[in-house]
């Protein structure tokens, strides 16, 4: 549905902090299924826990935002400019089930809950082969910052 190419032209995010690495379905105005491939390779992994790496549950939730921003993108039919960022505003009800570790693909699955203000509100699941990893309801909101 969309490859890294796609992704790079939506999301000013870049390495190490682009956390999106294809998008495999998109339901305009609905929810979107995206992957990240975790590989020994990530920086984190040298200092989150040496010997035993984990994947830092901020990250988990950083990709899934990014996921949603996709997802908000496409439902606005619009493409990021220099001019309009947009936020991760707040996260409620999150909750880590698994860890993530090197060698896992990280689903993240996201669905518009509501829009209002400006605010859109997302739920947000990331999971490995089908055992959720973690959940949460997401707020993310478009700022022009030119």
């Amino acid at each position: 549905m969309m490859d890294i190419q796609a992704i790079l032209k939506q999301l000013p995010h870049r390495y190490p902090f682009l956390l999106v690495d294809r998008v495999l379905e998109l339901e305009r105005n609905t929810r979107i299924k995206a992957i990240k491939n975790v590989t020994f390779n990530e920086p984190f992994f040298t200092g989150h826990f040496p010997g035993r790496p984990v994947m830092p549950g901020v990250l988990i939730l950083e990709a899934l935002a990014q996921a949603a921003g996709l997802l908000a993108f496409d439902a606005m039919g619009q493409v990021p400019d220099e001019n309009n960022i947009y936020y991760f505003v707040g996260i409620d009800s999150a909750r880590f089930k698994r860890p993530v570790v090197p060698g896992d693909q990280l689903a993240l699955e996201i669905s518009i809950d509501r829009v209002r203000g400006g605010i859109w509100k997302f739920k947000a699941v990331a999971s490995v082969e089908g055992e959720v990893a973690a959940e949460a309801e997401l707020m993310c909101t478009m700022r022009q910052v030119g």
